[in-house]
């Protein structure tokens, strides 16, 4: 009944979130090196992700089966905030459950990026 009146407020919300999300990873991307418009462009965004944290490019099918996606997207999260010097529970907490606002913190908090976090990289 109040659709005509509420209808767009989620649409709004979403556009809120996501505009936070580009914000926070384009001063992420720029303090590892890597270009900020990166940000912007869906699975690139990804791929630029998986060489900040120093995984293979590869890694990006994975994000394309059910269920494996979960698990390396928690696997990602949790070498990323170890590229920032941040530990996995703050990984785990910030980037996995509340990624906006963990990008938001790397980007734009005092962190400096401290290189791939898997070794070999």
């Amino acid at each position: 009944m109040f659709g005509f009146l509420f209808g767009g407020f989620g649409s709004v919300c979403s556009l809120v979130v996501f505009l936070l999300f580009i914000i926070g990873a384009w001063k992420m991307y720029v303090k590892a090196g890597h270009p900020g418009w990166a940000a912007i462009i869906p699975i690139y965004n990804i791929y630029i992700i998986l060489k900040i944290v120093g995984r293979p490019g590869w890694w990006l099918i994975l994000f394309f089966i059910p269920f494996v996606n979960i698990i390396i997207l928690l696997i990602v999260s949790i070498d990323l905030a170890k590229s920032f010097g941040k530990s996995a529970v703050w990984g785990i907490i910030l980037l996995f459950f509340l990624s906006v606002i963990g990008y938001l913190i790397l980007g734009w908090g005092s962190d400096q990026y401290q290189g791939p976090s898997v070794a070999g990289a």
